[in-house]
């Protein structure tokens, strides 16, 4: 027996053990019945995922990154995540990164053996030049993949914050400072962590960059006031943020945007507190950037 036999994530489901013989309408029912188990079981881990979010946000606030290390659908949901949190958060595309094992082709085709070798995922996490400065997080259904526990390591070894999320029940591993465990039960077919496992991942990366995002000052409210204009759609929503903030019009919202240098979160200072620019900036740069403390402080005086 190998040390996968007696995984949660590799056993076979009783609710599906028909799954062949079942109608297209009784597969989609179970399929949504077991999606509802992966939200619970990420809900039953809302106290790691927060101990995970202060983490990464401390990280963030000293300069530092949020790296994610995985192979297979892990390692692809970690690299989606990283890649939209630039257009809706308006930080750097360094700031949130994904490694997965095999390279950026294994993006598109599955790179088989590739998450095998523990030796590659710590040289690709030592190829970032991560430091004490960085949070590292591992994404493994299994908790088994080498090259996800060889990228955690080395980033423990070169003083990085470490997280480590997998739907097997385990111990936290000593080279981890956050384990994330919830624990979704046996895929409606055995083995396939692409299904309620992947479900479980992509809920939790989302809680850990939004809350971060929040917590960093990235948002006012429920709206994203550091967005990056770089398309027509996040023109128009940047224009209509102003608009639900201040009620300014469509033209003046598109006026406010070119007189920032199309910098929403200027522009919104600029006429929430009506001043210039350059004042604008300045009061950002003394509140680190959260508008709602901008937006507290007194008036300034005229331009």
């Amino acid at each position: 027996m190998s040390r996968y036999d007696s995984l949660l994530t590799e056993q076979r489901n009783a609710e599906s053990a028909a799954l062949d013989r079942m109608s297209t309408g009784e597969i989609l029912t179970l399929m949504s019945r077991q999606d509802e188990k992966a939200a619970k079981a990420v809900r039953a881990q809302l106290p790691n995922i927060e101990k995970a979010v202060n983490l990464v946000a401390a990280s963030l606030r000293a300069g530092g990154r949020l790296i994610y290390v995985g192979a297979g659908t892990s390692g692809r949901l970690g690299v989606l995540d990283a890649a939209e949190c630039p257009p809706t958060f308006g930080v750097p595309r360094t700031m949130v990164q994904g490694i997965i094992a095999g390279g950026p082709r294994a993006l598109r085709r599955s790179v088989e053996g590739a998450e095998d070798v523990a030796e590659d995922g710590a040289a690709a996490v030592a190829k970032r030049r991560v430091s004490r400065r960085d949070t590292v997080m591992g994404i493994s259904a299994s908790s088994l993949a080498p090259f996800v526990i060889g990228g955690l390591k080395r980033a423990r070894a070169l003083g990085a914050r470490t997280i480590l999320f997998c739907c097997t029940p385990i111990k936290k591993p000593r080279y981890v400072n956050v384990l994330i465990n919830p624990l979704v039960g046996p895929e409606i077919i055995a083995g396939s962590t692409r299904l309620k496992a992947g479900t479980a991942t992509k809920l939790t990366l989302n809680m850990i960059t939004t809350a971060s995002m929040v917590r960093i000052g990235k948002v006012y409210r429920n709206l994203m006031i550091d967005l990056r204009p770089w398309c027509r759609k996040l023109e128009l929503r940047a224009e209509r943020i102003i608009g639900i903030l201040t009620g300014a019009s469509a033209s003046r919202a598109k006026g406010l945007m070119w007189v920032s240098g199309n910098d929403l979160k200027t522009a919104l200072v600029m006429e929430m507190k009506n001043v210039s620019r350059k004042q604008a900036a300045r009061l950002l740069k003394r509140h680190g950037g959260f508008l709602g403390e901008v937006l507290e402080e007194c008036e300034i005086g005229p331009r």
